[in-house]
């Protein structure tokens, strides 16, 4: 076992399947003490269940430390139960990790409004909650003289950075996770505390619901070493360096674990312009510069 993580205390969120179970096996593996928390709800966020169970089982049988939690993490009350059990059973929370995700995938045309709202609660509302009691509790910490380094490393996906089709309330709560991203890491800089994002691959339970999903598989069904491109838990040694003292210089950014190549993502940036020269755009004239310089195409009633 590594000490990689030695005596850091972190809560992963949806990790009793898939990329979250392979990151509370990864950052156990490296020494951390892990509330493997799940509320044991189907793909589509159905029903509940002691699923985390398993992942403690098998962090324990490997020598580590861990406790299984339920917690509804869009339900605030019960994050901050959450936050004080973990504080209570280890003395504080040094890592979070924001996994914890739904799907409910739909043409736009076809998607009900509860569908939208339910991925949008778990995804973002959840995902919010998570970073506002770690970061009210490390203010106070910070208030109180104390020292320390704190981690949050959220997750986005493709869908979220590029848009994909019968996923609008997915790439939607994905791309609000950037900007959650982004902007909590600027407000927590000064108190020592580092937000990233990570956007993960692999053949999971949520993957297996779309048209072309292959069968889900679990971190812990490939033999120890063991190469899979579509490996669940290929991200998770990302998870466990940024959860580390190690990356205390790195905040503020997005990156993709795919396959077996590590992609630091360059986000919006302008791209090319155009200029009205300091006169009001005419939308006629603007319309032509756009459609020559811009797209590099021909208007319509373009000669």
């Amino acid at each position: 076992m590594s000490d990689l993580l030695k005596d850091k205390v972190a809560i992963v969120t949806g990790s009793a399947h898939g990329i979250g179970r392979g990151h509370a096996l990864e950052l156990a593996r490296h020494g951390a003490k892990v509330i493997v928390n799940d509320l044991g709800t189907s793909v589509h966020g159905e029903g509940t269940g002691h699923d985390a169970d398993e992942v403690v089982a098998l962090i324990e049988k490997n020598g580590g430390i861990a406790i299984a939690d339920y917690s509804d993490i869009a339900d605030e009350d019960q994050v901050q139960q959450l936050f004080d059990r973990a504080t209570q059973e280890f003395g504080r929370v040094d890592v979070v990790v924001n996994n914890a995700g739904i799907v409910r995938d739909r043409a736009i045309w076809n998607m009900s409004v509860s569908d939208f709202d339910s991925v949008m609660r778990v995804h973002v509302r959840g995902t919010w909650l998570m970073t506002h009691v770690a970061a009210t509790k490390w203010r106070e910490r910070a208030k109180a003289g104390e020292s320390f380094t704190g981690r949050i490393i959220n997750t986005t996906s493709g869908a979220g950075l590029s848009g994909n089709f019968g996923q609008s309330n997915y790439a939607t709560a994905k791309a609000a996770i950037v900007g959650l991203t982004l902007t909590t890491s600027l407000e927590l800089l000064g108190l020592g505390v580092t937000v990233n994002a990570i956007g993960p691959g692999g053949m999971t339970r949520l993957t297996a619901t779309s048209p072309v999903g292959e069968q889900a598989f679990e971190p812990d069904d490939l033999k120890p070493d063991e190469y899979h491109p579509m490996d669940p838990a290929g991200s998770s040694p990302l998870v466990a360096w940024l959860a580390s003292d190690q990356a205390q210089l790195v905040t503020g950014q997005v990156i993709r674990a795919i396959h077996d190549k590590i992609h630091l993502m360059g986000g919006w940036y302008e791209k090319d312009s155009v200029s009205s020269n300091e006169t009001r755009w005419d939308a006629n004239t603007l319309g032509v510069k756009l459609a020559t310089d811009i797209f590099h195409t021909r208007a319509p009633g373009l000669r």
